[in-house]
């Protein structure tokens, strides 16, 4: 790949204000905007992952209260994240349009108020469809959150900064499992989504708090605003006692417009095969675990609900422990595909017959997987120009709605005709293929500035 070299700031085109802002964004320390936006955009982000799982552990209560099937229990679980593929496709592309804030905020309020729908829900038919309709709002705001937060910082220390805010999408698969653990027997179901509230309508006035993204307004020729937000963003650095360095200007791609079919062009094909294949075979695993956890410890081990639902949230805090180290997106993801199925495979062969068999070796492989989940938006947006973030993060991310939709059906499926140990020896093919993938054609984007890596 041709890379791009950083050029003295007296000869590089000062007409190109995509290369200008760019530099001075790299040279700039964590500035108090930046730390803030990542964590009022982190909070939203904690309710996305409340909301996800929070089905999870209502659904043990609602199969005996409403007589549900396996297979409806798999589409209630599915439903939300049919909706979220096309909410990320969707909002993807219309953040490529209109910016980065206003479909955040349009976000927010569609999956607060299907929040409240749910609440309302009757039967199986009506959770389905207002789940649906939460996907489609959860699914359009992280992919662009993501580009957000990625285009506010420069390329030292991105992958900490990025998966600090990050880290925040599973504290809310944490606090759904407490609360679920705690309230769901004792006051019911509905308790899930009441909860769930509380944070996102806390969330809703601090959107107005951020400012769009300078990368974005000066790709869109609006550098006036772009130039007024980084000029903020120095003089904040500055007051904090911060010397700032002479910014050293990337020579600027050609000017383009945002076109879908970029996404299968040029160096971008590969990319955007192979971070497709990333999510979805992760996040079928991943998902397909931790959905299901509950109602398999409820139903084929006749736990008591209160235990069903604690050790499905166990899974979900071993996902938080496991970090990614610094060795490297592509290596990192490699290793912990080739990982994850070791335990799966062992579980397949003991059979399964035990909780505690469940608990430790799924516990065990969806950490590992979750390593690679945790960090795939941050990849994602690494991997494409500002032109393409959002709408490349978002088609991505479909692959993981296609992923978690596939996840809980197969498990109900595998699970009704062959046998429960079968359902984890079929996760364990899914991650070899995806690592087989992975270090094909995956490339390696740490300490890399954005504007080198995609032209």
């Amino acid at each position: 790949m041709n890379v791009m070299q950083p050029i003295p700031a007296e000869t590089a085109n000062a007409a190109d204000p995509q290369a200008e802002i760019s530099a001075r964004l790299e040279r700039l320390p964590i500035t108090r905007e930046v730390f803030w936006a990542r964590n009022i955009v982190g909070a939203a982000t904690f309710f996305d992952g409340y909301t996800v799982i929070a089905i999870a552990y209502a659904m043990p209560v609602l199969v005996r209260e409403w007589g549900l099937t396996p297979s409806q229990t798999g589409m209630i679980l599915s439903m939300g994240y049919l909706g979220q593929l096309i909410g990320a496709i969707l909002f993807g592309w219309l953040a490529e349009k209109v910016g980065r804030l206003k479909v955040l905020l349009f976000t927010i309020l569609l999956f607060v108020s299907m929040d409240v729908a749910c609440l309302f829900a009757a039967g199986a038919g009506m959770m389905m469809a207002f789940r649906f309709v939460q996907g489609i709002g959860t699914g359009g705001e992280v992919p662009v959150a993501s580009a957000y937060i990625n285009e506010l910082i420069g390329s030292k220390g991105r992958g900490k900064f990025f998966l600090l805010y990050e880290v925040m999408f599973l504290l809310g698969l944490v606090g759904a499992g407490l609360i679920g653990y705690f309230m769901v027997p004792v006051y019911g179901w509905k308790a899930m989504f009441v909860v769930g509230l509380v944070p996102a309508i806390i969330m809703i006035p601090l959107r107005w708090f951020l400012k769009e993204s300078p990368r974005w307004l000066a790709a869109n020729g609006r550098y006036s605003e772009a130039n007024a937000i980084v000029t903020r963003m120095e003089e904040s650095a500055r007051a904090a006692g911060k010397e700032l360095p002479e910014p050293k200007l990337i020579q600027a791609p050609v000017r383009r417009k945002s076109d879908w079919r970029e996404l299968f062009q040029g160096i971008y094909l590969k990319r955007t095969l192979s971070i497709w294949a990333m999510w979805f075979t992760a996040y079928t695993v991943a998902n397909g675990t931790i959905t299901w956890l509950p109602t398999l410890y409820r139903q084929v081990f006749n736990l008591p609900l209160q235990t069903s639902i604690f050790y499905g949230f166990l899974t979900s805090v071993g996902g938080v422990i496991a970090v990614i180290d610094k060795v490297g997106r592509k290596r990192w993801y490699t290793g912990a595909l080739l990982l994850a199925p070791v335990p799966l495979l062992a579980l397949a062969w003991l059979g399964a017959t035990s909780p505690i068999q469940v608990l430790v070796l799924a516990g065990l492989a969806y950490a590992i997987v979750q390593t690679v989940t945790f960090s795939l938006y941050l990849y994602s947006a690494e991997i494409y120009p500002t032109r393409l973030r959002a709408l490349g993060t978002g088609t991505g991310s479909a692959w993981l709605r296609l992923g978690s939709s596939a996840g809980p059906i197969l498990v109900g499926t595998v699970m009704s005709s062959m046998g429960i140990q079968y359902v984890f020896a079929s996760f364990a093919a899914i991650l070899i293929v995806g690592a087989i993938i992975t270090v094909l054609f995956a490339v390696e984007t740490k300490d890399r500035v954005l504007e080198e890596l995609s032209p």
